[in-house]
């Protein structure tokens, strides 16, 4: 049973977090960094492109790195490689760029604007008891 916790940016760099578990989440198993998928999955009308992710320990997924499993890729830029000299290269711990059971964050990019959620009374009222106590 997958779990994804899905982040989803609009054009204007806005962004919301969306939980998908079970079978909301299986349309997304076996895609790569780069395909776009329906935005259906998530309540959207649109597409959304998966843009990266990481998986249940933190290990990036890079998308040059073919697959589903973890490996160790030399590096000398790009994602996953902090402040890196001229010349230095590093080895890293990567994820490829299939999405499995094992990973836990996908980003994506959503090809519309995210609609303005406003915040329902009873959280409103939640947040204000909270400050009083």
């Amino acid at each position: 049973m997958a779990n994804f916790k899905l982040t989803i940016s609009d054009i204007k760099g806005k962004s919301v977090s969306k939980e998908l578990k079970d079978s909301d989440a299986n349309p997304l198993l076996g895609l790569q960094l780069g395909n776009e998928t329906d935005a259906s999955v998530v309540g959207l009308t649109g597409k959304l492109k998966l843009t990266g992710g990481s998986d249940k320990s933190g290990v990036p997924m890079r998308n040059d790195v073919h697959g589903a499993a973890r490996k160790k890729v030399l590096l000398s830029r790009g994602v996953g490689l902090q402040d890196a000299e001229y010349g230095q290269r590093k080895r890293k711990l990567m994820r490829g760029n299939t999405i499995s059971e094992e990973i836990y964050q996908v980003n994506c990019k959503f090809d519309g604007e995210l609609p303005a959620e406003a915040p329902t009374e009873e959280a409103v009222e939640e947040k204000t008891e909270d400050k009083k106590e």
